[in-house]
């Protein structure tokens, strides 16, 4: 809605007072007018602030000005008048990071490595900001940095996913970019059983991100998705999600559309907002059948069946794979088992090569 040509002088504000006989005032000189009552907005600046700007001052090392920095982003107020101050925070925090993160490493030894846990290890991969941290928040307990410059994530952090009855393990990572060349990163990705890759539906520059994060893998010999491999040695295939975050943005179905016109073949695809929690629930179980596990149950012969935790396997299991996970005695001693599940019928007797299905309950006899 435009503005009206004229307002009366007595609309203004006091900070520059005009004569009574000025009666209107043309809009540009209302403008102007309005542009310093907020170039002169106090910013109420905090103790806090000050003695973190005064650090940033007496700084001497790229490491020391950062602190300081990420001190002053967290504790400026948040006002009209403090707006620029941000904006100029924020870049700085971010030329600082990448400089950093081209800096060449002469860590000899430093090797981060994540055990696994729960039923299986999912790496988090992406470009910059695509929002892998904040995912990592709302669906585990873990709480990574998120921030809206790059590079935020130096090390990697693992965090534990509830789906239904067991515990799925996401391991947050620093981006797969050019300006962040630590071997330790692939290892972690090639080590993990699959992968998810985040990427940010409201980048403008998505489709170049998503080439640069995948001609890094290639260099490191790993392939996400559909499609074999190179037949040559070193290489290694990753089962991989593609997931299509900040589907609340703007724009976000068009260039959803984009992906899977142009990636769809390669990759499944599912739309999320880590900032809404829209599609979380679905990526649960999307990240589950990823894993490409089963879970069965076992009972004590002629007990009830107390829904313990369940033995994890490998999708296409036998009931011999499931005896040697309970007990190796079992593996020699096991004569036949009950299951109830999939079965023609419930409490059905079956053989040692029974091939297993997600959430059958078997009662083992030797």
């Amino acid at each position: 809605m435009a503005p009206p040509a004229d307002l009366p002088s007595d609309n203004l504000p006091t900070l520059f007072p005009l004569p009574k006989s000025a009666g209107t005032i043309p809009t540009g000189l209302v403008t102007h007018h309005l542009s310093l009552v907020t170039a002169l907005m106090p910013a109420n600046l905090t103790p806090q602030y000050m003695e973190a700007e005064r650090r940033f001052k007496a700084a001497t090392t790229s490491e020391e000005k950062l602190t300081a920095l990420e001190e002053m982003m967290a504790t400026i107020p948040r006002h009209k008048g403090t707006e620029k101050m941000q904006a100029d925070l924020k870049r700085r925090i971010s030329k600082l990071r990448t400089e950093q993160a081209r800096k060449p490493v002469s860590r000899a030894g430093i090797i981060h490595r994540i055990d696994k846990e729960g039923a299986g290890q999912m790496a988090l991969v992406g470009p910059p900001n695509s929002g892998k941290s904040m995912l990592v928040r709302q669906l585990t307990h873990a709480m990574p940095e998120v921030a809206d410059y790059p590079f935020t994530t130096r090390v990697p952090l693992p965090g534990m996913m509830k789906f239904e009855d067991i515990q799925i393990q996401l391991v947050d990572l620093p981006p797969v970019h050019p300006d962040f060349p630590e071997s330790w990163l692939y290892q972690i990705i090639r080590n993990a059983d699959a992968a998810l890759l985040v990427l940010d539906l409201s980048d403008p520059d998505l489709l170049e991100d998503l080439e640069t994060t995948l001609a890094q893998l290639v260099q490191a010999k790993v392939h996400l998705g559909g499609g074999a491999a190179p037949n040559v040695t070193g290489w290694l295939a990753k089962r991989c999600l593609l997931v299509a975050n900040k589907l609340d943005a703007g724009g976000a179905l068009d260039a959803l559309e984009v992906l899977k016109d142009l990636y769809g073949g390669r990759f499944g695809i599912l739309p999320i907002s880590a900032e809404t929690g829209e599609g979380l629930e679905e990526l649960r179980r999307c990240a589950y059948n990823l894993l490409e596990v089963i879970r069965v149950y076992t009972k004590a012969p002629g007990k009830k069946l107390e829904m313990t935790a369940p033995y994890i396997l490998k999708r296409g299991s036998r009931l011999v794979d499931l005896a040697a996970h309970v007990h190796h005695d079992f593996l020699s001693q096991l004569k036949f088992a009950r299951v109830w599940g999939h079965g023609r019928f419930e409490g059905q007797m079956v053989n040692r090569d029974y091939l297993l299905a997600d959430k059958d309950v078997v009662e083992l006899h030797r």
